[in-house]
């Protein structure tokens, strides 16, 4: 096994690491429902859940940039939105004619966008926070014990587990691949639509492999027992401090929504 990358956990012993599973779970989500939720324009409220994430990136000593570089990863993602700049009504801000209509920009598309982006990025920083803080098998436990469908949780265990399989083989495969196409400038041999092609055979295979090695692995499972279900053998009680901490911050997400809305 030699891809690491795909694994975000980053080993500590700082209180954010210590928290319970099933309290960081239920704070990650009603932090995203909280952002969901924000309306548009509202920057103090962003401003105030972003200082969230830094302080909760602080006890958790994993490294402000880490996260940071980590969550930049989706923001090409965002772009998705980018066409509420022009078909949001308001004030035109700049517009283009182009043949058979004009392309306009608003000032109200231009601030939903950014609150799209700022509720988006927030997102994937708790979410990226939470990886990299917990081990992946007490985040599956966390949602058994949250009661997530079995079928969802059992889904993401073996996503999980065998990508890294599934990316050391497709590793094999390229490197074979560069030792039967060798050319004298040291690029490789063979014209793009020969590479082209390759590639496809190559995805084929490996898809083929998988399958294949999914069979073998559930036969050998049902063999020794598996029923669909991941058993603990002992699940550790929920704590005051847990509770207090979830309680705490759950209430302070709360609060701030209701601001928001002017409650």
């Amino acid at each position: 096994m030699h891809i690491h990358a795909l694994d975000s956990y980053c080993p500590g012993s700082s209180p954010v690491h210590r928290l319970d599973p099933r309290v960081k779970l239920s704070l990650v989500g009603l932090f995203i429902l909280t952002a969901a939720l924000v309306p548009d324009r509202k920057w103090a409220a962003f401003g105030a859940l972003e200082g969230l994430v830094l302080l909760a990136t602080f006890l958790s000593r994993v490294g402000w940039v880490r996260v940071q570089r980590r969550s930049a990863v989706a923001l090409p993602f965002t772009l998705a939105a980018l066409t509420v700049v022009f078909s949001t009504p308001g004030r035109v801000l700049w517009s283009v004619p182009l043949p058979g209509f004009l392309l306009s920009i608003t000032e109200a598309g231009v601030f939903r966008f950014l609150s799209i982006l700022a509720r988006s990025y927030l997102s994937v920083q708790a979410a990226v926070l939470l990886a990299a803080t917990t081990p992946f098998p007490d985040l599956l436990w966390g949602m058994r014990a949250l009661r997530v469908p079995q079928v969802l949780v059992t889904i993401t265990g073996f996503l999980y587990r065998y990508l890294f399989v599934l990316a050391d083989e497709a590793r094999r495969m390229l490197q074979a691949r560069e030792a039967r196409s060798a050319a004298p400038d040291g690029k490789g041999g063979g014209s793009v639509a020969w590479r082209a092609r390759v590639t496809g055979s190559m995805a084929g295979t490996l898809f083929l492999r998988s399958y294949e090695r999914s069979e073998r692995i559930y036969l050998a499972m049902l063999a020794r027992g598996y029923d669909g279900t991941v058993r603990t053998l002992s699940p550790p009680s929920l704590r005051r401090v847990a509770r207090a901490v979830g309680l705490l911050v759950g209430m302070l997400l709360a609060a701030l929504l209701l601001l928001t809305f002017d409650v």
